[in-house]
């Protein structure tokens, strides 16, 4: 009962991280400009997301535009793209995978197959946050160099986004959850690889033989 109910908060975190990605991916809020003009205290501020930009007036005003060209946009921009988006159809596999081995659900017969099915899917969740963490890590990486660079004009330096902290904070639930799901499923096949045994004692009859009844 305890190495289930750790599978199902396994399962939960993963779900939690899975939908963490999905809307990190969507925010536009990867890059975030603050900058201070002459005369107007923080005139505007500039999102930069995977998909959109914004434009926030210091009158509450917002306008967003999607990119015009795929192309056009720079590297990270198109690895977080396709990286974002994998991590998101590799969850929806990862849940599937996991739901159909997990002890709480009886698709298919308790043994080692099940306990590999659900490594399997505890795996799946672990590749997800290593792999959402390139594009995190690949921003925050630019962001930080561009800011610190006396070259960079300061209408052109970046800070980091809202977007940033909430794909991290999805990763780390991403991989504690596969690890929990993955160390849970091989316990419990540890503990199911050797099963006990009964022989029937042997008790002579009347005659002195054996009972045939005891050898089945």
């Amino acid at each position: 009962m305890t190495s289930a109910a750790v599978e199902i908060l396994g399962l939960g975190l993963g779900i939690l991280g899975w939908v963490g990605v999905i809307l990190a991916c969507g925010l536009p809020m990867w890059q975030v400009s603050a900058f201070i003009d002459v005369n107007i205290v923080v005139a505007q501020t500039i999102w930069e997301g995977l998909w959109m930009n914004c434009v926030v007036q210091s009158t509450g005003q917002m306008q967003c535009k999607v990119y015009d060209s795929i192309l056009a946009l720079s590297p990270e921009v198109q690895a977080g793209r396709a990286l974002t988006v994998l991590v998101a159809l590799l969850g929806l596999v990862a849940l599937m995978v996991t739901v159909v081995g997990a002890q709480c659900t009886n698709c298919i017969r308790p043994g080692k197959m099940k306990s590999r099915i659900v490594i399997a899917g505890g795996a799946i969740y672990i590749l997800c946050g290593v792999l959402v963490l390139i594009p995190l890590c690949w921003f925050a990486n630019i962001v930080i160099s561009d800011f610190y660079d006396p070259t960079v004009p300061s209408s052109k330096k970046r800070e980091m986004g809202a977007a940033l902290y909430i794909g991290w904070a999805a990763t780390a639930l991403l991989l504690f959850g596969g690890c929990l799901i993955c160390c849970c499923s091989c316990s419990q096949r540890d503990e199911t690889s050797f099963p006990v045994k009964y022989s029937a004692p042997r008790r002579p009859t009347s005659n002195g033989e054996y009972d045939k009844k005891n050898y089945v």
